[in-house]
């Protein structure tokens, strides 16, 4: 299926974000049946969207293309409750996420496209062909309590 952001849905987002603007946002997602009344959903998130370059504070175009791949199982309390606080539990980076938790029998595919768009966004967005001032790049404080500490080393080496 496909879903698309609505021009108010956008704004929402574009304002919740702290964007300038969010042009367009789709997710094609597939739903498949995984486990006892679960879901695994994949898929793509396709964003177009304006956001503030930290060089320049120019806003400029950029996109966001996100994969999706969720497990969804159904809310019991034993995947609700966390461990007791005298368990140690050992995680690995290979280790399989936990399913995210179908409420009330639905997913939400709204938020959890909403969800993959803020994880595609660059925190440090630059503008293509932003550069620093070189000046400002280079300037060394003075009056820093190391400056001493820097001109040591400047002459120590010359």
């Amino acid at each position: 299926m496909t879903i698309e952001a609505t021009p108010s849905e956008r704004n929402e987002l574009a304002s919740f974000y702290k964007l300038p603007a969010i042009a367009a946002l789709t997710a094609t997602l597939r739903l498949d049946p995984c486990g006892q009344g679960g879901a695994r959903v994949t898929g793509a998130i396709h964003g177009e969207l304006t956001q503030v370059c930290i060089v320049s504070l120019e806003p400029f175009p950029a996109t966001v293309d996100e994969d999706v791949d969720v497990r969804f199982a159904p809310q019991t309390t034993a995947n609700s409750r966390s461990a007791p606080a005298e368990e140690t539990q050992t995680f690995s980076l290979a280790d399989e996420d936990e399913p995210d938790p179908i409420v009330d029998g639905k997913i939400d595919l709204g938020a959890l496209t909403a969800e993959f768009f803020a994880l595609g966004l660059d925190p440090y967005p630059r503008k293509p062909g932003a550069v620093l001032d070189e000046e400002r790049a280079n300037l060394q404080p003075t009056n820093s309590p190391f400056a001493a500490l820097v001109q040591r080393d400047k002459a120590g080496h010359e």
